[in-house]
C-alpha cells in the first residue's frame, strides 16, 4: 500500500487523474498588472524595478512604495498636461510644444517652485518692466516757456 502521495494513485498530491485535490480550473483568473490593480496608467512594476536599482547597500523596497511613486508621477504629469493644454487653447493651436509646457509650469506658482529645470525650446516668460512701459497718450498739455530767461524788450 502506497501512502507516500507519489505516483499516480492515491488522494491529493500532484499528477494522476482528477479528483478532489487541487483548484478547480474555473477559478483561474487572467493575470492583472499592478498598475491596473491600483487604477493607474503609469507602470508600477517598472518604477519598482527602478527604485530597487537606486537603493543603496541591498536595502529592500516595499511594494506600496512603487504604487505611491507612480501615483505621484501620474498626478504631476496630468496637472502639467492640463495646464499646457489650456495654454494651447488660449493660443488657438492644437499641438502641445515645449513653449506651452514652459508657459504652463512658470504660470503656476506651485509647479514653478517644484520644477527648476530649463526647458529646451521653451523660450522665456514674457515680461516688460514697469519703468519701460510708456504711459498711455492722453491730452497733450503745452508746456509754457520759462519766464525771465529771455532778453528785455
Amino acid at each position: 500500500m502506497d501512502l507516500g502521495g507519489g505516483g499516480k494513485g492515491g488522494k491529493g498530491g500532484k499528477g494522476g487523474k482528477g479528483g478532489k485535490g487541487g483548484k478547480a480550473p474555473a477559478s483561474k483568473r487572467a493575470p492583472q498588472s499592478r498598475s491596473s490593480r491600483a487604477g493607474l496608467q503609469f507602470p508600477v512594476g517598472r518604477i519598482h524595478r527602478f527604485l530597487k536599482d537606486r537603493v543603496h547597500s541591498q536595502q529592500r523596497v516595499g511594494a506600496t512604495a512603487a504604487v505611491y511613486t507612480s501615483a505621484i508621477m501620474e498626478y504631476l504629469t496630468a496637472e502639467v498636461l492640463e495646464l499646457a493644454g489650456n495654454a494651447c487653447k488660449d493660443l488657438k493651436v492644437k499641438r502641445i510644444t515645449p513653449r506651452h509646457l514652459l508657459l504652463a509650469i512658470r504660470g503656476d506658482e506651485e509647479l514653478d517652485s517644484l520644477i527648476k529645470a530649463t526647458i529646451a525650446g521653451g523660450g522665456v516668460i514674457p515680461h516688460i518692466h514697469k519703468s519701460l512701459i510708456t504711459k498711455a497718450p492722453g491730452p497733450v498739455i503745452p508746456i509754457p516757456p520759462p519766464k525771465g530767461t529771455g532778453k528785455k524788450a
